[in-house]
């Protein structure tokens, strides 16, 4: 008799992080939904579409299914979620990794200075993963078994292109810590994970524009698959529970679970680099 392949959803998954993820969770024989909007070249400045990234994880051994959805529209999401309950009986771990992110976002000048548009990562980041994770939690409790990531960075507590963007990164982190409170009893997780440098095509041609302000990066990189490796050791921890509620660092969580990145490098830790470390949610329940 064979074993199901765990289901996992990775949001914002045609390009950077989100792509890199599906491909790592693909390797490890996951059975991957890849969401984005981008079906064809084009529908984006950068490169990638969700068909591309779906046959990539079919090529690293899981399998891609590429469901076109757009994360800023709540009923497509919650679309997206019945059809893979419809499809595969629930979700194993849910990646919320979707975010607007606008080239103008890293530009020089206040954030009054900037499009207003910048503040879209409370929809298609912070709104989207709420939504997406309101809808499969209920089939997660029911099974009592269940991964909910969000994709942070140091942003959430040091300033980093503006309020916006931190904004954005704090409450990945408050919407793991609170929804852990409600999911404790039922053996689903919900984690941060502060994600280094990416080496994604975007900070590529950030470095290439301005490497005297950037260059310094090149140490710290992490590829796009790295998170993804990490989160496949949490999801099979047995002591995942105890971590629910957390934020943490993806590079240290890498060396507890003696996990290398490309080339067998050990990316930094954001304490060593940036001499800082997130916030520790105080104890207290109001109800």
């Amino acid at each position: 008799m064979s074993i199901k392949a765990p289901v996992a959803i990775v949001t914002g998954a045609s390009r950077g992080a989100g792509r890199g993820i599906a491909i790592a969770l693909g390797s490890h024989g996951c059975t991957v939904y890849v969401t984005a909007r981008s079906e064809k070249a084009g529908d984006h400045p950068l490169p990638g579409t969700i068909y591309e990234t779906a046959q990539a994880v079919t090529a690293a051994g899981g399998e891609g299914i590429a469901v076109r959805c757009d994360a800023g529209d709540d009923a497509q999401v919650l679309d997206l979620i019945e059809r893979v309950e419809r499809e595969q009986g629930g979700i194993d771990i849910l990646v919320n990794n979707a975010a607007a992110i606008y080239d103008e976002l890293n530009a020089p000048g206040n954030f009054w200075e900037k499009p207003l548009k910048l503040v879209d990562l409370m929809d298609v980041g912070l709104r989207s993963g709420y939504v997406a994770t309101w809808r499969a939690a209920p089939k997660m409790v029911e099974h009592r078994r269940g991964l909910v990531v969000f994709t942070s960075a140091s942003g959430a507590v040091h300033y980093v292109f503006g309020p916006a963007y931190g904004a954005h990164k704090a409450g990945m982190d408050k919407f793991a810590a609170d929804m852990a409170v409600d999911l404790k009893d039922f053996g689903v997780a919900a984690i941060s994970i502060w994600m280094g440098a990416l080496l994604t095509d975007r900070l590529k041609a950030i470095i290439e524009a301005e490497p005297d302000k950037y260059a310094y990066l090149q140490d710290q990189i992490e590829t796009p698959e790295f998170t993804g490796h990490v989160i496949w050791a949490l999801y099979n921890d047995p002591k995942l529970m105890e971590r629910s509620g957390q934020t943490l660092i993806g590079a240290e969580l890498a060396r507890e679970y003696g996990i290398t990145d490309e080339g067998g490098r050990q990316p930094p830790s954001y304490r060593e680099t940036h001499k800082v470390a997130p916030h520790t949610q105080y104890p207290n329940i109001i109800r």
